[in-house]
């Protein structure tokens, strides 16, 4: 699963992002709300941690905006903002939850996780699938038919970009940043790796990851299936 965390005390975006790592999550952090924006308008995440008080632009408008443009990303505010009036905007703009600092980091765990699995129905439904190939975004495990694969954390998180967007091209770029919050020093030729690792793994079930030049790659299924 990945998570955009928006935080502008690098200190408490330190360790709010070795926490979410520990359940298993790729973290992007931005710290003033511009940014945020930008990563919500250009990439795709499965929830969003909001600050309030943020640089160049308010988390509130940043939710605002997430919200006008459509979007049913799962949001929980974590902000010092602790006032009644404080909640009930940040609920009514859309937010999902809303968590005022100082918090436990057990309890901003478990939330996210309620989080994740309320949005999608259940654990059981939160899942990406193509052809013979389900992905549960939850458990973050990977099957085909029934038969469980061996993932590495970085082979998933490549493989949950390339299904997010299952028959579109996504770039390399796209594909690098997915991987970027677990290793900041990410080499210029892991993405090759890590699809040659994929396709090794997936195409004897007939998943297919394609290279269109000069563009990026895109994953199929070999009965013409792009969901």
């Amino acid at each position: 699963m990945r998570i955009l965390l928006t935080e502008d005390d690098p200190a408490l975006a330190d360790l709010l992002l070795r926490a979410c790592r520990q359940e298993g999550y790729s973290v992007d952090w931005v710290s003033d709300g511009v940014a945020a924006d930008l990563a919500l308008s250009s990439e795709t995440y499965d929830a969003l941690v909001l600050d309030l008080g943020l640089p160049r632009m308010d988390g509130l408008d940043v939710l605002k905006r997430l919200r006008k443009h459509g979007s049913h990303l799962p949001v929980m505010i974590l902000t010092a903002r602790e006032a009644i009036a404080d909640r009930v905007a940040g609920l009514d703009s859309g937010a999902d939850d809303y968590l005022s600092k100082p918090f436990a980091l057990a309890e901003l765990q478990a939330r996210l996780r309620a989080l994740v699995r309320r949005h999608h129905g259940g654990a059981a439904s939160a899942s990406l699938e193509l052809g013979r190939l389900r992905y549960d975004t939850v458990s973050r495990q990977v099957f085909l038919d029934d038969a469980e694969i061996e993932l590495s954390s970085r082979e998933r998180e490549v493989l949950s970009s390339l299904l997010h967007k299952a028959g579109k091209v996504i770039s390399k770029q796209a594909l690098t940043s997915a991987i970027s919050s677990w290793d900041a020093t990410v080499g210029s030729n892991a993405i090759e790796v890590y699809i040659h690792r994929l396709r090794k793994k997936l195409e004897p079930a007939g998943i297919t990851i394609r290279t269109v030049r000069g563009l990026g790659y895109l994953i199929e299924s070999s009965d013409g299936s792009s969901d």
